[in-house]
């Protein structure tokens, strides 16, 4: 199961498939910003005119035509992407894994094109031009598509020991508006504005429509059940793993299903590789008690048992989850209104609650 094998390698997305740069150490900077906890603050996306168009060039090209390879590293931490819009989050870091979080970045992407039969045969007569054309390296890239930082920062009434006390818990998440389309293998490029130095860096490349099991937006939710404070006689270390509780278990996913908005976290603070899940479990501790009774907040660990020895939960297959954190918001009628993959905010959390209430 692609599931089990992406969890008992990391614990989570991204750890398994970027923002591995971020499990350790603290945060860093670009520019002007201090980088610290403090000063870690949401930000829009800068202008797209800060960054170069591509003018019929290439990724390889763009890279090439900045003033220098960037020396950070930038992480991409979703792996879902479909065809139409989607949230592009990632990370970015100091090589020595320190969090950078006040960079100014956009991405750029070019599709890899599937080369016929007679281009792969001819690719070893014509030169390394004639090879990257064949293996699809050389499409024109789109773009800029600049990336605003979402703070995970909470008031402090919510802020977890299990985030407080880890000194490389993330501070931020980068993240990209951008409209795949159509399906297929994509490659990308980041763009990092350092003063008036721009610098360029590759980054895997994504395969849109791959992942088609996982509930999306104006899907049927499935139906499961969740464990909670009476299931497990009031032991709450049966259920998560933050540190204290959290209150995101008093109610069955199942008794609420069709009668009620629903908000669903899939996340295990404790074991989460990346930083990232203690943070947002922390949102949705904020946001629930922001929104009170408008709708039923809910917590799910990864781990049968909470071992990550032992295989993920029935709930997260049920989900099909390959990664996590993943965060779900259901309208009353059953009906998935969002579905968010990596870390988020309170305002990437509110927009998507707002979506469930509203529907």
């Amino acid at each position: 199961m692609r599931a089990a094998r992406i969890f008992s390698a990391s614990a989570c997305l991204i750890a398994a498939s970027s923002l591995i740069a971020g499990c350790g150490g603290g945060s860093g900077s670009t520019g002007g910003g201090s980088g610290s906890s403090e000063s870690a603050q949401s930000r829009p996306a800068p202008p797209k005119s800060e960054f170069p168009a591509p003018r019929g060039r290439t990724l390889t090209e763009l890279i090439t035509d900045t003033d220098a390879r960037s020396e950070l590293v930038v992480s991409p931490a979703a792996l879902a992407f479909y065809r139409g819009e989607n949230r592009y989050p990632f990370g970015v870091f100091e090589r020595d894994s320190r969090q950078i979080t006040d960079a100014e970045v956009a991405l750029y992407y070019a599709k890899i094109p599937t080369p016929s039969p007679g281009a792969r045969s001819k690719a070893g007569d014509k030169g390394p031009e004639a090879k990257a054309e064949a293996q699809g390296l050389e499409g024109p890239a789109v773009g800029p598509f600049p990336a605003a930082i979402e703070s995970l920062a909470t008031k402090p009434a919510f802020r977890a020991r299990t985030t407080a006390e880890d000194l490389g818990a993330a501070k931020v998440v980068y993240s990209a508006q951008l409209n795949f389309p159509s399906d297929g293998e994509w490659r990308f490029a980041a763009m990092i504005k350092e003063g008036d130095e721009m610098t360029a860096t590759p980054l895997p490349s994504a395969t849109v429509g791959e992942i088609t099991d996982i509930p999306r937006p104006g899907q049927a939710a499935p139906a499961v059940h969740t464990p909670t404070v009476a299931d497990v006689g009031g032991d709450l270390g049966k259920i998560t793993t933050r540190i204290p509780a959290d209150t995101l278990n008093k109610v069955d996913y199942a008794d609420a299903l069709g009668k009620e908005p629903i908000v669903l976290l899939f996340a295990t603070p404790q074991f989460c590789q990346s930083r990232v899940c203690g943070p947002v479990v922390d949102v949705a501790e904020q946001a629930k008690q922001e929104y009170g009774d408008k709708a039923a907040f809910i917590h799910m660990e990864i781990y049968n048992d909470n071992d990550p020895g032992k295989r993920v939960r029935p709930q997260v297959r049920a989900f099909h989850l390959p990664t996590e954190p993943w965060l779900f918001t259901i309208d009353r009628n059953g009906t998935v209104s969002a579905a968010v993959e990596g870390a988020f905010g309170i305002e990437e959390m509110d927009r998507a609650v707002d979506k469930a209430i509203a529907e």
